[in-house]
């Protein structure tokens, strides 16, 4: 049965993208392309690679502009019903042009490739650049007749795809803030202030339960951004769950799964400003409705429906509670358990080392050599958010003419409900304003450096170490950072693919003509979780959602009462961002899925293994909710009945599959 759906699904997908070219024919005329279509003679208005065109059409052909080279390169033509299809142009040897379709189907080959080797071989780097080498075949045309170009696309993963992975600014900003944070931990551990930390928190966490909840409280404690949650949360307890025979697949689970739901709900976070800027876009588009709600209070008000974060952060309490796990994760947790090996064994085939990061000789067991270093971290992200929030304010409160007469705090602060559409904005949309206008990889790049600064210097007037050694040890830290930096460059190099290839395109179109009103919520999820599973980027699928999600809502509910049209619009706007998340939560190419890895110094797939049947178990349970909320007509209270349904719903299932590892006793 599961096979026969497979091939059906296969079939709509290639009957799909094969549909979509019907409607018009390429072909090339003394090195012009030429479009062939029924269209009438006249100026028409065709997409092509998400810009408007004007063609003028005689005879039924028109002539696309631009200049075709012997490279080549792809172009995404989008009606008016907006169906799409896309080809590769180039020009042959001879002056003739190469034209070939596309069937979009192939691009999810990529993502997909790298996944299924991932998850076969266990080993990522490969898995990853097969994946970008498959896609940059797929992207130069499919050009199966030409040994050089296959070689030139094996070339073209680094001359390419890696080289303009590294040529962003935020890219990079994430590679040397995470360098900066694995060399400053280097360094509170080889100064006794992480064992220290340890020794200190022992107090608490006397049990595998204990540690895990103070991992999971760490986890919601850090809420404003999911990089620095992951790195500092992942580093800093796992000497303390290791004492304790927890898992190291558990602990990255704990550290992942915290990281990016907090981080996506809360008031105040890295994520605000990306999250408000994406319901702008998508609410400025709509017809007969109220442009005086603010994007924040929007995002507020659809939290209710935002069950996967909320579900995720106590589905983790319940299996702490109950000390019932299941699938790959209670085998993890019974190995750790009664072998010590709280790591699975193998991992020398990855290439993988650990560093000697265990404390110097005599050094003094200080927790503070850590937590200020790491204090200093948190502080100053929240310091450069807001500094740079209120420099970014002050330029768009300069580009109305409504600056204040200085650059002081308070002189913007006062000034900021100047660009907020609200005649009275209160003390958290004020603050959600100023957060999101700030640039959070600039405060990153502070505190890390800062932390790292703090730990040097720490070290040196304790004498625990010499300039030269800690510089060394710093160096050391950077290192361990590596296998995870290169993993990520390839992660981003393979999203380049998908990108250039229109996998969002291709999933959000297959899925586009499902229109019931009531089923939107489930369709949006389920779709934001493909396309975040598939470039393994919830920012992105976010990017690309909003804009479609929003107006498509509105449109189709208009013929409803305007309350369950608002309703509805809400719970779009909250699924889109949750199974964004769920979708990272279970790709194996997802940045914050393999900094926690890292972090917890996990085996990423094994990390990937054991957190997918969690990930999956907690979306379905969000998936019904959301479904049945807009049904039964929304609002908090509803809402709120739902969730602890779905809470008690999902004790009990813990309760009837999981299992207790055999001989663990609890203090």
């Amino acid at each position: 049965m599961r096979s026969n759906l497979l091939v059906v699904l296969l079939l709509l997908l290639i009957s799909s993208s094969y549909a979509q070219i019907n409607q018009f024919s390429l072909q090339d005329r003394n090195g012009q392309v030429i479009i062939s279509s029924p269209v009438q003679d006249g100026s028409v208005e065709l997409t092509i690679n998400e810009s408007p065109v004007q063609l003028d059409f005689a005879n039924g052909q028109a002539i696309i502009p631009g200049d075709v080279t012997p490279e080549g390169q792809l172009y995404l033509f989008e009606t008016a019903d907006h169906s799409i299809s896309l080809y590769h142009i180039a020009q042959k040897k001879d002056g003739r042009l190469r034209i070939r379709h596309i069937p979009l189907w192939l691009s999810i080959l990529p993502p997909l490739i790298a996944i299924v080797l991932a998850l076969i071989f266990r080993e990522v780097v490969i898995s990853l650049f097969v994946g970008v080498w498959v896609g940059a075949f797929i992207a130069g045309g499919l050009r199966i007749e030409s040994i050089y170009y296959f070689l030139l696309s094996f070339l073209e993963v680094v001359q390419t795809y890696i080289i303009n992975a590294l040529n962003d600014s935020g890219h990079l900003s994430v590679l040397i803030f995470s360098l900066l944070i694995g060399g400053m931990v280097a360094i509170i551990s080889r100064n006794g202030g992480m064992a220290g930390v340890v020794q200190s928190l022992t107090r608490y966490a006397r049990s595998p339960r204990s540690s895990q909840f103070i991992t999971w409280l760490l986890g919601v404690a850090i809420f404003f951004d999911d990089y620095a949650n992951t790195l500092i949360v992942g580093n800093t307890m796992r000497s303390v769950t290791d004492k304790f025979k927890v898992s190291r697949e558990k602990l990255a689970y704990i550290v992942d799964s915290t990281a990016a739901p907090v981080a996506a709900i809360a008031f105040i976070t890295t994520w605000i400003g990306a999250e408000l800027g994406y319901i702008d876009d998508g609410i400025s588009q709509l017809n007969g409705f109220d442009t005086g709600v603010t994007p924040y209070a929007i995002f507020i008000d659809s939290l209710k429906y935002s069950y996967y974060p909320v579900l995720t952060l106590v589905f983790i309490l319940i299996l702490i509670y109950t000390r019932r796990d299941f699938g790959p994760m209670f085998k993890a947790e019974n190995r750790a358990f009664h072998t010590g090996e709280v790591r699975a064994t193998g991992l020398e085939e990855t290439g993988e080392e650990l560093e000697d990061l265990s404390p110097v000789k005599g050094a003094p067991l200080k927790w503070h050599n850590a937590v200020i270093p790491v204090a200093v971290v948190i502080l100053m992200t929240i310091f450069g958010l807001v500094d740079t929030g209120i420099a970014n304010s002050y330029g768009a409160l300069a580009e109305k003419g409504m600056a204040p007469t200085n650059h002081g705090w308070g002189s913007v602060w006062a000034s900021l409900s100047n660009i907020i559409d609200s005649e009275n904005p209160g003390f958290f949309v004020k603050l959600g304003t100023l957060i999101g206008n700030a640039d959070s990889y600039v405060a990153l790049l502070w505190a890390s450096l800062s932390g790292v600064a703090v730990a040097i210097i720490l070290t040196l007037i304790g004498k625990i170490m010499k300039l030269g050694e800690t510089i060394g040890t710093l160096a050391t830290g950077f290192k361990t950072m590596l296998p995870a930096l290169i993993i990520l460059t390839l992660a981003w190099s393979l999203a380049a693919t998908t990108e250039s290839l229109h996998t969002a395109n291709f999933l959000t179109t297959t899925l586009q003509d499902s229109l019931n009103p009531y089923l939107l919520p489930a369709i949006i999820f389920i779709l934001a979780a493909l396309i975040s599973f598939s470039t393994g980027s919830s920012w992105s699928t976010m990017a690309i959602l909003y804009p479609i999600a929003i107006p498509t809502t509105w449109a189709i509910s208009q013929g409803l009462d305007p309350e369950v049209a608002m309703e509805l619009l809400l719970n779009v706007i909250a699924v889109t961002l949750a199974a964004s998340v769920l979708g990272d939560h279970c790709s194996p190419i997802s940045d914050t899925t393999i900094l926690s890895s890292l972090a917890s110094d996990c085996n990423h797939i094994d990390h990937v293994r054991t957190q997918l049947p969690y990930a999956l178990t907690v979306g379905g349970f969000s998936l019904v909710a959301n479904s049945v909320a807009t049904m039964l007509g929304g609002g908090w209270l509803i809402c709120t009945v739902l969730l602890l349904i779905s809470i008690a719903a999902m004790y009990f299932m813990v309760m009837r599959i999981g299992k207790m590892v055999e001989g663990k006793v609890e203090n």
